[in-house]
Order: structure tokens, then sequence, then C-alpha cells
């Protein structure tokens, strides 16, 4: 089943072992094999990305790299996910990327945050921390004494 409210995918590691994907062909015969897949919200993925950049300038998977740390190993952002991603932010203007030489091969594309980036990333916390509160709203719902 797939649910169009889904756009990514992360994969997650249990007790430090990698877990590998199949296809999503057939889902409900490898149900147990996507249990520990994370799928997030639509938009998720770019808030993410405008974050990390925030913090400097990387190539993407530097980019990758560092939200995968920062995230205790927990989100790893597939290529797949990842670089259509920031075509389609670089797209709306909101990163800016240039290619840069490197010291040990190819040249590497390196993106940036611009201006109208950032004022993004501001809209897009805001809209985080709104979708997060009414989340634990539901999920703790005597905190807020909003029990139906």
């Amino acid at each position: 089943m797939r649910f169009p409210y889904l756009l990514w995918y992360v994969e997650c590691s249990h007790r430090g072992k990698k877990i590998v994907y199949l296809p999503k062909k057939n889902m409900s015969k490898r149900k147990n094999r996507y249990q520990n897949r994370t799928e997030i919200l639509q938009g998720t993925l770019d808030l993410l990305i405008l974050q990390t950049l925030q913090w400097a300038p990387r190539h993407g998977y530097a980019l990758s790299k560092a939200m995968r740390t920062n995230s205790g190993e927990i989100l790893k952002v597939d290529t797949g996910s990842l670089y259509p991603a920031l075509h389609r932010l670089e797209r709306k203007g909101w990163v800016a990327a240039e290619w840069k030489a490197s010291d040990l091969g190819p040249r590497l594309r390196v993106y940036r945050l611009t201006n109208a980036g950032k004022r993004q990333l501001a809209s897009e916390r805001s809209r985080w921390e709104r979708t997060t509160a009414a989340i634990a709203g539901i999920l703790n719902p005597t905190e807020k004494g909003n029990v139906a």
C-alpha cells in the first residue's frame, strides 16, 4: 500500500546493524523487512537539508553524513532521495551549488544556503514546531488537558 503523503524514506539501523531494503514491490509479502524503515512526512527532507546547510556549505555525501551523524545514526538519506531534493531546492533558489576542485579525486558539487533559503528555513522550522506540537497533543492528550 502506498501513502500519497509520504515522499521519501530513510534507512534506520538497529543495534549498529545496517538494514538493507528491497524495492517496494509486493510490500505485503515483505512487511517484516520494512519494520525499521522510517517514513517521513513530505517536506521534512527539505527542512533537514536546509538546516544542515545552515551550519556550513557541503557536497552531497558530506550533507548525508552530517544528517546521519547528527541524528545519532538514525536518519540515513538515500542518494536517490537526497540529490533530487537538492536539485529541487536549487530550482526554487533556496540553495546554490558550484563545482569545486577536490584534493582526493573528481570535482565536487558544493551546496550552500541562499538568503531565500534562510527565510524558507525559518518558515519550515515554524511549520515543523506547529506540526510536532499537534502530534504531541494527540500522543499525550492528558498533558494538555485535551482528553476527549
